[in-house]
C-alpha cells in the first residue's frame, strides 16, 4: 500500500473552508521530499476532458423523488437536512470502507462520503439540493497531493455529473457550513453522521425535533416500493448462491476452520454485490448456540451442524438476511433433525401468520408457541404451554425475537416508534424475517446431555402481499430431507 504525500490542506470535511485556489503542499518526511515549483507547475496541464455527458439517471431516481416528496409534505416551511456521513479511521491513515447513511441514500440513491441532501423552503414545498465534493481540483494539486485525491483513490463525479445521475442539482459541499451558520427559519437535522453540520446548525435545532425527522424516515421505509423490493430480490438471490458456494467447500473448512466459510460467501457478496450486510455468523458445532458469533475462528467437524447466517448486500445497499442449519457431513442424526423439525413447524406457524392486516406481534407468537409445546413435549420445561408462554419460560432456549423488518438495514426502522412497528399492522410491501432457533448451551444442566451444544435456526426474507406473503428465499430448501438432499446435488454439481 503506497503512502501518499500527506498534503497541509487535503480536501477532506474538516477543510471545506480551504479556498478552491490554494496549492495542496506536501509536509516533508522521511521518504519524500517537498514538490518542486517544476513539478507543481508540470501536473496541472497536460490532462485530458475527462467530464462525462448525457448520463442516464440511477434506476431509483423516480423512487427517490417521490420519498423526498413524501419528506416534504411532512414537514412544511422547515429547512431538513440529511448527510451521508464521513470516512471512518480504522487505524492509524487507513479507513474503513464507506458506506452512507441508510436515510440519506433512502433519499437521494447517492452514497457519496461527505454528502449532504438539504431541502428548503419553497412555495408549495421544498426545493432539493445536493451538496457534494466536486471533483478533486487539479489547479491547486489536491488530485494527486490528498490522499482523498483522484489519483490516490478515484474518481469522483463531478456536480454536472451527479445532477444527471441522481436528478438533484448540486451544489459544492464545502459551503454548505457558512451558508447553514446563516440561515433562520426552523431546521430539523439527522444527527449523528456529520459533526461539522451539526455544529454549524448548533443553535437552529432541538434534540426533540431532530428525533422526529429521524423517526419519519425510519417509519417511512417499513414499506417498499418496486424498485426496493427487487433489490432485496437480487440480494437474496446472490445469498442463495452464497449459501451453496458454502456447500461445496464443507469439505475444505474441515480441514481450517469457519473462517474458509466466512471467506466464501464473502467472496460471492463481493462479486455478485457491494458487500455483507451484516458481519456473517459461521458457527459450527457448540458456537451454534452464540446468537451473534462472528468471531467464525472455531473448527468445522463432521457429524456437527453449521449454523450460517449471512446476505449479501446490493449495489444500491439493500440486504438479505438468510439463515440455514446444515449438517456439516450432509446428513442429520436422529436428535439433530427432531430439533431441526421442531424450528422449521415453528417457521411454518410464523410465515402462515405474515399476511396483510395482520398484528406484527402474530407471526412472533405463532413460532413461539410451537417451540413451547416442543419444549413441553420432551420434559425440558414443565407444562402446562399456556403457562410456559404466560411466563416467557421457552425463553431460556429461544433467547430472540422472531424476525424484524428488512431493508437498506438488516435491522431495518430501528428508529420507529413502537406502535408503529411492534404493535402495529402488516401492510402489502412490507418485507421481515421469520427466523425462530432452539439453543441449547454447552453448559446448561436443565437439559438432557445430548442436546447440549445444539443450536438450530431457520430464517427467511418474507414480503407481505396483497394476498398473503412470499417467500424471497424459497429457493434455498428448508425442510429437513430437502436439505440434505440439496446439498448433495450442490456437492456432486
Amino acid at each position: 500500500m503506497s503512502e501518499e504525500l500527506t498534503p497541509e490542506n487535503p480536501a477532506t470535511p474538516e477543510s471545506r473552508e480551504t479556498p478552491a485556489a490554494e496549492t495542496v503542499k506536501p509536509r516533508k518526511n522521511g521518504l519524500y521530499p517537498a514538490v518542486s515549483d517544476e513539478l507543481a507547475a508540470n501536473m496541472k496541464s497536460g490532462w485530458a476532458d475527462t467530464e462525462l455527458r448525457g448520463l442516464e439517471p440511477i434506476a431509483q431516481a423516480g423512487h427517490t423523488a417521490a420519498r423526498r416528496a413524501a419528506l416534504s409534505a411532512r414537514f412544511p416551511g422547515e429547512r431538513l437536512v440529511v448527510p451521508a456521513g464521513h470516512l471512518k479511521t480504522r487505524s492509524n491513515d487507513t479507513e474503513y470502507a464507506f458506506r452512507a447513511a441508510s436515510e440519506y441514500a433512502y433519499l437521494t440513491g447517492d452514497q457519496t462520503q461527505d454528502g449532504v441532501l438539504v431541502l428548503e423552503p419553497a412555495d408549495g414545498g421544498h426545493t432539493a439540493t445536493i451538496y457534494l465534493l466536486p471533483r478533486s481540483d487539479r489547479e491547486n494539486g489536491e488530485f494527486w497531493l490528498s490522499g482523498q485525491g483522484e489519483l490516490w483513490v478515484g474518481r469522483r463525479h463531478s456536480l454536472a455529473e451527479a445532477e444527471q445521475l441522481l436528478g438533484i442539482p448540486a451544489k459544492d459541499v464545502r459551503e454548505l457550513p457558512g451558508a447553514l451558520t446563516e440561515a433562520t427559519g426552523p431546521v430539523r437535522n439527522v444527527r449523528g453522521y456529520d459533526a461539522g453540520i451539526e455544529s454549524a446548525l448548533t443553535d437552529k435545532v432541538t434534540a426533540e425535533r431532530d428525533e422526529e425527522l429521524r423517526v419519519y424516515l425510519s417509519e417511512a421505509r417499513a414499506v417498499k416500493d418496486a424498485f426496493e423490493i427487487g433489490e432485496l430480490q437480487k440480494a437474496v438471490d446472490a445469498t442463495v448462491h452464497g449459501f451453496e458456494d458454502v456447500v461445496r467447500i464443507l469439505d475444505k473448512a474441515e480441514a481450517t476452520s469457519e473462517r474458509y466459510i466466512e471467506g466464501t460467501f464473502f467472496l460471492r457478496a463481493r462479486v455478485e454485490g457491494n458487500d455483507i450486510g451484516y458481519g456473517s455468523i459461521c458457527a459450527a458445532g457448540p458456537h451454534a448456540t452464540t446468537l451473534h458469533w462472528v468471531r467464525n475462528d472455531g473448527d468445522v467437524r463432521s457429524g456437527e451442524l453449521l449454523l450460517l447466517d449471512a446476505g449479501v448486500e446490493t449495489h444500491s445497499l439493500y440486504t438479505a438476511d438468510v439463515t440455514r442449519t446444515l449438517p456439516i457431513d450432509g446428513t442429520f442424526n436422529a436428535l439433530q433433525r427432531k430439533i431441526y423439525d421442531a424450528v422449521y413447524e415453528s417457521q411454518e406457524a410464523g410465515i402462515a401468520a405474515v399476511k396483510p392486516g395482520a398484528a406484527y406481534r402474530d407471526f412472533h407468537d405463532a413460532s413461539q408457541r410451537v417451540l413451547a409445546e416442543k419444549l413441553v413435549e420432551w420434559g425440558i420445561v414443565d407444562g402446562p404451554v399456556e403457562r410456559v408462554l404466560e411466563l416467557g419460560l421457552q425463553r431460556r432456549w429461544t433467547l430472540h425475537g422472531t424476525g424484524h423488518m428488512l431493508g437498506l438495514d438488516v435491522h431495518d426502522c430501528a428508529a420507529a416508534r413502537t406502535e408503529a412497528y411492534v404493535n402495529g399492522t402488516l401492510e402489502p410491501g412490507m418485507c421481515l424475517t421469520v427466523e425462530p432457533g432452539l439453543y441449547f448451551q454447552a453448559d446448561d444442566l436443565t437439559v438432557p446431555e445430548e442436546y447440549r451444544g445444539i443450536g438450530v435456526r431457520i430464517e427467511d426474507d418474507i414480503l407481505v402481499t396483497e394476498d398473503g406473503n412470499r417467500n424471497l428465499s424459497a429457493a434455498l430448501p428448508r425442510r429437513a430431507d430437502e436439505v440434505e438432499a440439496w446439498m448433495a446435488s450442490v456437492k456432486q454439481g
